[in-house]
């Protein structure tokens, strides 16, 4: 099992959270950007940078995953081809999406495009708070309390 990150967007503090769960569950995990990052030095952690364009980030990552693997996005879409390649994706916000709840979450985004792009003014998401980083952090260790010590997904156990 890896954990995915689509690194471009993905807060400085979620980034640190998830270092620390990769060290102490040894888990491998992959931040994917169209710019260079710079990661702490770990055999768990790796940078890779893909070129700039529209979804380079987003394909690159649902074309390697595997079923089980755990995808760090706020990208609905993203979460949502992930989902269908049996993995799972989890925003920076603690919300863990699932086969249950992507296509309503998948819904209310393209809404909210259309509604955008027909010049509707719209507030963007609120800023990422303290309340917000303990329920990714909540979120991230109840999956990963679950996996069976071999690292397969959290079904297989």
């Amino acid at each position: 099992m890896k954990i995915w990150v689509d690194a471009d967007a993905c807060p400085v503090v979620i980034k640190e959270i998830l270092y620390r769960a990769a060290e102490r569950c040894r888990l491998p995990t992959v931040f994917v950007a169209n710019k260079l990052l710079r990661l702490p030095p770990s055999p768990y952690l790796q940078a890779m940078q893909v070129p700039g364009g529209f979804d380079v980030a987003d394909n690159e990552i649902v074309e390697k995953l595997e079923a089980g693997d755990l995808v760090i996005t706020a990208d609905i879409p993203l979460a949502a081809a992930v989902i269908a390649k049996d993995g799972h994706a989890l925003n920076p916000r603690g919300e863990m999406y699932d086969k249950a709840n992507i296509h309503e979450r998948l819904s209310m985004r393209n809404l909210m495009e259309t509604l955008r792009s027909s010049g509707v003014e719209l507030s963007g998401p609120a800023t990422l708070n303290q309340q917000d980083r303990q329920a990714f952090a909540a979120s991230l260790d109840r999956f990963l309390a679950r996996l069976p010590r071999s690292g397969t997904s959290p079904e297989e156990s």
